[in-house]
């Protein structure tokens, strides 16, 4: 009788798609395209605070970091098939660009390696993505411009690292937006690598050519570089929507303290590399009811709450969230159709 029910609840473990296997002995390797700037930084320590315990707790043998000496696609392919040499069963991968990985994934999967992109995702089949609806975000950053500046106006683009898919999905929803609020115009371009100096930087450069700006539409990590280069350039302060960084939130609370300022923040949370390697424990788990494609939702702040949320978020850090195994299971759950 005890023996029929085990086999019993083998069986319903194994209709549900529930795991069996034992992960204990898997290595899992995390393939890093670029660290240069606040939300990577935190993606990495999300990353580490969460695997570390999971090698302590021996849900895996190994969960090693490698980041790329540059940005460049040929360095990470490099890596990722060194990586498939080391015998790594899994590869957790945020990519310098969403296809020309793709030869380098597909010799990581016919070797029989588990590949799961996030944040830089990739579009090879046989890879899982954990991805945000970057697409939306940036529609949204018009929909939320369009509040704060009901007459329109000139607007400055912000854009991220050149060649992500990223950079590419967020720009196109923010060119949805313009044509869905012709009021605005896109007047000028820069490009500022999620980074707050670069973005200083490149808006310096440009502001003089410009017409008036009242709204910067941008991608997380340039808020408080732009605010710093109008500032000095004498010019009138923009609505610049801010990326969730610990000094753009800052910089709004004394902007609103001083006067009321009114903006909008959204920026994916970097602990989502912690939710991918739990994917791939999950996969290497013996999982097969896991969809290749995870939709996660983006973290965004509006004038009521992010006041709450800054004290939580380390000088110098992102607003972030480590994700758990439990948290995992749920968002596999929450993807199944």
């Amino acid at each position: 009788m005890k023996k029929l029910l085990v086999l019993s609840a083998l069986a319903a473990m194994l209709a549900s798609g529930t795991a069996l296997a034992d992960t204990s002995g898997k290595k899992i390797a995390f393939s890093n395209n670029y660290a240069g700037n606040s939300w990577r930084q935190a993606m990495l320590d999300s990353y580490g605070i969460v695997t570390k315990k999971a090698v302590a707790d021996k849900v895996v043998a190994a969960a090693d970091i490698f980041t790329t000496a540059d940005k460049e696609v040929p360095t990470q392919a490099a890596q990722v098939q060194n990586l498939i040499l080391q015998g790594y069963d899994a590869i957790v991968i945020n990519a310098a660009s969403p296809d020309a990985l793709n030869g380098a994934i597909k010799q990581a999967c016919d070797a029989g390696i588990v590949v799961v992109s996030f944040d830089g995702i990739v579009t090879e089949p046989c890879a899982y993505r954990v991805v945000v609806d970057f697409k939306d975000m940036g529609r949204q950053e018009v929909e939320q411009m369009a509040k704060f500046q009901p007459k329109g106006g000139n607007l400055l683009e912000i854009r991220g690292l050149a060649g992500t898919s990223i950079d590419d999905a967020i720009h196109a929803g923010i060119l949805e937006g313009v044509a869905a609020h012709p009021e605005f115009k896109i007047v000028g371009s820069v490009t500022g690598d999620w980074d707050q100096t670069t973005a200083q930087k490149a808006v310096a450069t440009i502001l003089p050519s410009l017409p008036d700006i009242v709204g910067i539409v941008d991608q997380g990590g340039d808020g408080y570089g732009a605010a710093q280069a109008f500032a000095a350039a004498g010019k009138p302060r923009p609505t610049i929507i801010m990326g969730n960084r610990q000094d753009e939130l800052k910089w709004w609370k004394e902007q609103k303290d001083k006067d009321g300022y009114q903006t909008w923040s959204a920026s994916i949370a970097p602990g989502v590399s912690s939710l991918a390697f739990w994917v791939a424990q999950q996969v290497l788990d013996g999982r097969t009811d896991i969809p290749h494609d995870l939709l996660v939702p983006y973290l965004a702040f509006t004038q009521d709450d992010f006041e709450a949320a800054l004290p939580k978020i380390k000088e110098g850090g992102v607003a972030t969230h480590e994700y758990t195994q439990e948290d995992a299971i749920a968002a596999i759950k929450a993807n199944i159709k």
